[in-house]
């Protein structure tokens, strides 16, 4: 069952920007870990970014650090995904999920995902 919706992805120019959003509904949003993941055409899924309950801790990939930030509203139900200084090498389809867990392990361990938002940076 697909409990998030993500949106905000689409195409930008080298060094533009996006934010993405990821809309939980029907459950409550500070029960769980959340972790933005992407795909890239050919490659495998890779984490870029995770945070915690709380929002007091969070995580990057290191090929994002310094572009990337994640935040959270939890009265709001909805986690951010804001990129900065795009490169075409973030071209890809981003994911938001949801674990129990704290941040970090693979993909596999994350319970719940969206559907997807596709991110296209290209000149």
């Amino acid at each position: 069952q697909t409990q998030f919706v993500e949106s905000g992805g689409g195409l930008v120019q080298p060094g533009g920007a996006l934010r993405l959003s990821c809309a939980a509904s029907g459950f409550t949003l500070d029960y769980y870990t959340i972790g933005w993941f992407r795909q890239a055409p050919g490659k495998e899924r890779e984490g870029v970014s995770c945070i915690s309950r709380s929002g007091g801790s969070t995580n990057y990939a290191d090929a994002v650090k310094g572009r990337f930030t994640i935040s959270r509203d939890n009265a709001k139900k909805t986690v951010y995904l804001a990129m900065n200084s795009l490169k075409p090498e973030d071209t890809a389809v981003y994911y938001c999920a949801a674990r129990f867990g704290p941040c970090g392990g693979s993909w596999s361990v994350y319970n719940y995902w969206g559907q997807g938002t596709q991110v296209t940076v290209s000149s």
